[in-house]
């Protein structure tokens, strides 16, 4: 395999030496949208910075694409996907519910991917079919639940307000199809669901950023991960995910309204 699970807690580690010293210091937070409400912080960019170094160095030759810097060597089969934190609200609100992802796609297709959360010390890794998680009470493979009807089904979602007009109506009724529904977890929630904690994510207008990294994590664990439309998520969009391939349909059968 191209990428190892010893090479990827470098990537964490050189990251986590940028966000963790900035991490509840209140740091300058800027506004990326002229109207509304996109944060980035000098943790995002620092981040993202020293994991482009530490890439360029083991694999020159590979393409990186990333949320703060942009694209290089694009013509690569090979492409590293970058979002130095994911969760920068939650990070400028001194919640532990972001994470730094770091996937690597070939040809469009996301085959190696990691989460780490530096502050509660979970590194979340997949590679060769196999998703991994090292951290508080050791290391173990990651295995979702096998959840295959809404009503048993916990979901989560960034925020119901992202969803609007006749998309919002939709969210609405999967939400009343669940059990539970919980909000503001970003890539955390995907991590639970590879984890087995819980069943359902789904979310909308994501970039590839926000998900590549995630994918192999999930479906190394089990789970289910596309577009709405049934589409490969790496493209990003609108997305949904779920534990068992009976949770993906059944919630995707709502979906599609």
């Amino acid at each position: 395999m191209i990428v190892t699970a010893a090479f990827m807690r470098r990537v964490a580690e050189v990251a986590a030496a940028e966000t963790l010293p900035r991490f509840r210091r209140n740091g300058a937070v800027a506004n990326k949208y002229a109207q509304g409400f996109d944060p980035v912080t000098e943790a995002d960019r620092e981040a993202e910075q020293a994991i482009r170094r530490l890439i360029r160095a083991e694999f020159p030759g590979h393409g990186i694409l990333g949320e703060e810097h942009g694209l290089e060597n694009e013509a690569s089969a090979l492409r590293w996907i970058i979002d130095p934190i994911d969760g920068t609200r939650s990070f400028i609100s001194g919640m532990p519910l972001w994470g730094t992802l770091v996937g690597l796609t070939e040809r469009g297709d996301a085959i190696a991917g990691m989460m780490s959360q530096p502050f509660t010390g979970e590194f979340f890794f997949a590679a060769d079919g196999q998703s991994t998680y090292e951290g508080p009470g050791g290391t173990r493979s990651l295995s979702t639940r096998d959840t295959a009807d809404l009503a048993d089904a916990t979901l989560c979602t960034t925020t119901p307000a992202l969803f609007s007009g006749r998309q919002r109506e939709i969210y609405d009724a999967l939400e009343g199809r669940v059990r539970l529904a919980r909000y503001g977890t970003d890539c955390y929630a995907y991590a639970m669901l590879a984890a087995g904690n819980i069943d359902l994510v789904v979310e909308t207008r994501l970039q590839p950023y926000d998900i590549v990294a995630l994918v192999p994590i999930i479906e190394m664990a089990g789970g289910v991960i596309t577009a709405w439309d049934g589409g490969p998520a790496e493209n990003g969009g609108d997305i949904v995910a779920a534990a068992t391939p009976q949770l993906h349909e059944a919630a995707r059968k709502v979906l599609r309204g």
